[in-house]
């Protein structure tokens, strides 16, 4: 069965002509999980794929990553098959967040008389949560303020960082086979999203030829980071990973 990462923007928020930040893992070419949901994220997989996604994973509450989530709100509730059907997993410390970022208006239509979230099938993890018999990890990143930004890994197959500085603590639990490690990366660093002087400073040669960088500030960035012998991933691309080791029965 082929699995693969395919990313439907792989911009910083600034760069809007590579889209969003925004990954589908696929299985057999089907969508899986869409991870994050920026301003034009929604417009992107309904493109791509001619249906809402099933499941969505949100690694922080910054707007380039939630800004769609409105969008699918209205989407979702005006269609009595999918409202309430569809997952959204996110880090019990990110719902505050959460719902201050995207469900705290008062009146979520004008009309009155419905809650954000019943659109929606939330569901608060910490060390991870289950997906159609997989097992996903999550991990926490570092991005502005602790507990505030969480990476995604499915073990065997990939990790996806998420906006973060560097983690080699935590990445290298993932460090070494076939694991594709897609990670936040520009140019230049500060201090909420990794450099690439920070990536060679601070990651082993062996999990840094694990990277796929994406979150980059243009297409010359880009180029450039791709000129300094590094993957880059691009807008509408598909990355081949291979199939995960935590696929099982959930006897739950």
């Amino acid at each position: 069965m082929n699995w693969h990462l395919h990313f439907l923007g792989v911009g910083a928020a600034h760069a809007a002509a590579l889209g969003s930040s925004a990954m589908v893992l696929e299985r057999a070419g089907q969508p899986v999980l869409l991870v994050d949901c920026g301003p034009d994220t929604l417009d992107r997989y309904t493109a791509a794929y001619h249906a809402l996604p099933p499941a969505l994973f949100i690694t922080h509450t910054h707007m380039d990553h939630v800004a769609g989530l409105e969008q699918l709100f209205f989407k979702l509730w005006f269609d009595p098959d999918r409202r309430g059907n569809t997952r959204l997993f996110a880090h019990a410390a990110l719902i505050p967040w959460l719902q201050a970022r995207v469900a705290d208006y008062p009146g979520a239509l004008a009309e009155g008389g419905v809650n954000f979230w019943e659109a929606f099938r939330l569901v608060p993890c910490t060390r991870g949560f289950w997906l159609d018999g997989l097992w996903f990890d999550i991990f926490a990143t570092r991005h502005h303020a602790p507990g505030t930004s969480y990476g995604l890994a499915l073990e065997g197959s990939f990790a996806f960082t998420g906006d973060t500085r560097p983690i080699p603590e935590v990445l290298a639990r993932y460090s070494g086979g076939d694991m594709v490690i897609a990670h936040d990366c520009s140019l230049v660093g500060n201090p909420s999203h990794t450099g690439i002087d920070d990536i060679e400073r601070e990651y082993s040669d062996d999990l840094r030829s694990q990277l796929l960088l994406y979150h980059y500030g243009s297409a010359a960035d880009g180029d450039a980071l791709a000129a300094r012998g590094y993957r880059v991933a691009a807008k509408d691309q598909r990355i081949a990973v291979a199939a995960p080791s935590s696929a099982r029965v959930d006897a739950g």
